[in-house]
């Protein structure tokens, strides 16, 4: 039901981003760089995902170009593959008029043994507007924002933080359930290994959500005590009421030990099949921030269930997320002619 009446509120794309982009003055968003939820207050979180809304219904319009970002110009940097984020910032930023340049890292002087930092300082010196950076090193991002003057997205880094992900699962979650405070969400999977985990534990927190960690213990962070959730290792009680299940991929690239026995094992006790759906209410959605492993953490029916999953409002959310992203980003240095005291 919240998914027909959302999609009907935006039926007219063109008339309703138009209508909206004359409202002024709910725009609190005073970050240089978009590197972790953490430092985001809830108003933030929210200011990102009502422009985001308004991206929703351009996406939906004929015309789905805005001027924005015109004359700006955004790098986007994957050290590590990710056809589906990348081709989400990089259609984000066209649709907003950016000059977009993709860097094959692989390719380049990284591999003749440059540094982060002198890959950062070239780059800064051709005064890049917006830098896109998805890295497989923790904080990696972070260190790279302090050594350029443009606005830095974290596209995700080692096991830190991939705040747009989060953003995009958020208005998802809104825009199916009507709001995002006071649900029942259970995560389930490889919580150990997730960034993706770790920024919607954030988020959902930040926005009083009761929310449990589902998975074998040797996925579970040592941390996780201080994490401020629920924890259980039985999928079927972890998921007993829950309005959310969010599925994570068993990520097997950042594993270096046995962490689970095999696959059909795994699948037996913490995959998500219609017996276990069934412990959740009966207008659960639920999610998965892709790539899919089907079979091994999700059924394929219930992946492509259109009455249960959302698995595919997350991909045209995420483009409409990064987009509002850059956009609040860019709105600082826009305002100032100067270089100096560009960002506040």
């Amino acid at each position: 039901m919240h998914r027909r009446a959302s999609q009907a509120l935006v039926g007219n794309g063109a008339r309703v981003y138009k209508r909206a982009s004359r409202i002024g003055g709910i725009m609190s968003f005073r970050h240089r760089h978009l590197l972790g939820i953490e430092p985001l207050s809830p108003a933030e979180i929210t200011t990102v995902l009502d422009l985001a809304e308004r991206y929703v219904a351009l996406n939906r319009a004929p015309d789905k170009r805005s001027d924005r970002l015109k004359g700006l110009t955004q790098v986007n940097m994957f050290f590590e593959n990710s056809t589906r984020t990348q081709a989400s910032f990089e259609i984000a930023g066209k649709r907003l008029g950016a000059d977009v340049m993709n860097m094959a890292m692989q390719a380049s002087s990284i591999r003749k043994g440059e540094t982060l930092i002198d890959t950062a300082l070239t780059l800064n010196a051709m005064h890049p507007d917006l830098l896109v950076v998805r890295h497989p090193h923790s904080g990696a991002v972070n260190l790279l924002a302090e050594k350029v003057n443009c606005a830095v997205l974290n596209a995700g880094d080692g096991r830190h933080e991939h705040p747009t992900q989060a953003l995009l699962d958020a208005l998802t979650i809104r825009r199916e359930k009507g709001r995002l405070h006071r649900l029942t969400i259970a995560i389930c999977g490889d919580i150990a290994h997730s960034r993706v985990a770790r920024s919607n534990i954030l988020l959902l927190g930040k926005m009083e959500n009761r929310v449990r960690l589902v998975g074998p213990p040797t996925l579970m962070p040592a941390e996780v005590g201080a994490l401020g959730v629920e924890v259980t290792h039985d999928m079927r009680a972890g998921l007993e009421g829950a309005d959310v299940v969010m599925m994570l991929r068993l990520q097997k690239e950042r594993m270096d030990g046995g962490f689970i026995p095999s696959e059909r094992e795994y699948y037996h006790r913490w995959g998500l099949d219609a017996e276990k759906l069934a412990h959740a209410r009966e207008d659960a959605i639920v999610m998965h921030p892709g790539p899919m492993n089907r079979g091994v953490e999700i059924d394929g029916t219930i992946a492509d269930d259109i009455n249960r999953s959302v698995i595919q409002e997350q991909v045209e959310m995420g483009v409409a997320v990064r987009m509002a992203a850059m956009d609040l980003l860019a709105r600082n240095p826009r305002a100032n002619t100067g270089r100096e005291g560009m960002y506040v």
